[in-house]
């Protein structure tokens, strides 16, 4: 009984997340003494055999230009027959926005215990009990999973994608693909930027920017740090950004290994957005500013005086002219 791991893909290339999901779903198979295999739907450019690098000793494909645009419900029932294929006991999804809805759809066809929004591995000294988070980050429950098959989400950035060496071995799946109910009219996507849900660093700005005219010091600084940017719920709903920058509890969540932040006062629903990164910074005048209490540094002062001092220093440090 093996342990299978989806990897979510876009644009013919393995996502980011999925290197974190394969490295947990290795470590979960050594610990429960049985092998790790990884699972892509679509068609992927890149080397799936390299795959092997962090742990899993084969990569299935089901291959099929019709699974290259998400259906949850087709997903769900391919995945279900490639579980079967291999035998697997536990399923690992990244907790992504296909995660989210497949994972739990898969469950339901398997009738599997499902965790959701897992934060490390499973104890399974007595049992299988998972750690996941709740209330929006602000909690941790530990859930016990009974079932003989087990479904298992991961949250971004609660573990480490570590390489090895190694090669995995790529099969084809024979696996009969329905046609999608779906039908796609458009795909419109924001070019030029780095994606949220892949940024290492995220530089976000709130209403202490004071203007959308006043961006091009956030704008630098991302720049010089190779961040992608974002805004908190009022900015977005001014429109002094886009709407796909806006991040927080009703937009979207980000666990990136470095978050700063702006001029935004840290109001609890952009917090429930961004708790997940590892290190948070904030920049604000207000040093009552809730953002203080959850920050890992905080710098109390006008940003429009300390974010230029900071990109004129990385950029002596980067020998960046």
């Amino acid at each position: 009984m093996s342990v299978l791991i989806y990897l979510d893909q876009s644009d013919n290339h393995i996502k980011k997340s999925a290197y974190e999901v394969l490295t947990y779903g290795s470590k979960l198979a050594a610990q429960l003494g049985t092998s790790a295999e990884a699972l892509v739907l679509g068609t992927v450019a890149d080397d799936l055999a390299s795959l092997g690098k962090y742990g899993v000793a084969k990569v299935h494909q089901v291959n099929n230009e019709n699974l290259n645009h998400v259906d949850a419900q087709l997903y769900a029932k391919i995945i279900s027959e490639a579980v079967a294929q291999v035998s697997a006991s536990v399923i690992v999804f990244s907790q992504s926005p296909t995660g989210k809805s497949v994972a739990a759809r898969v469950a339901a066809r398997l009738k599997a215990g499902l965790v959701a929004g897992a934060a490390s591995l499973p104890d399974t000294s007595n049992g299988f009990v998972v750690r996941k988070t709740v209330f929006s980050g602000k909690a941790f429950a530990n859930v016990s999973i009974n079932t003989p098959i087990k479904v298992i989400s991961l949250n971004a950035n609660s573990i480490s994608a570590v390489a090895g060496e190694g090669a995995a071995t790529v099969e084809q799946m024979n696996i009969a693909v329905d046609a999608s109910k779906i039908k796609i009219t458009a795909v419109n996507k924001i070019t030029g930027e780095i994606p949220l849900s892949e940024a290492d660093i995220v530089v976000s700005g709130g209403r202490g920017l004071k203007g959308p005219e006043n961006w091009g010091v956030l704008l630098d600084l991302a720049k010089v740090l190779g961040a992608g940017t974002a805004c908190s719920r009022p900015v977005g709903d001014a429109h002094w950004r886009p709407h796909h920058e806006h991040v927080g509890q009703t937009g979207i969540q980000v666990a990136p290994n470095l978050y700063i932040a702006l001029g935004i006062s840290g109001a609890i629903q952009h917090l429930a957005g961004v708790n997940r990164s590892k290190i948070m910074v904030v920049i604000n005048k207000d040093p009552e500013a809730p953002f203080f209490k959850a920050a890992d540094y905080g710098i109390v002062g006008d940003l429009f005086e300390i974010v230029p001092q900071m990109t004129a220093e990385i950029k002596k440090l980067k020998g960046i002219a």
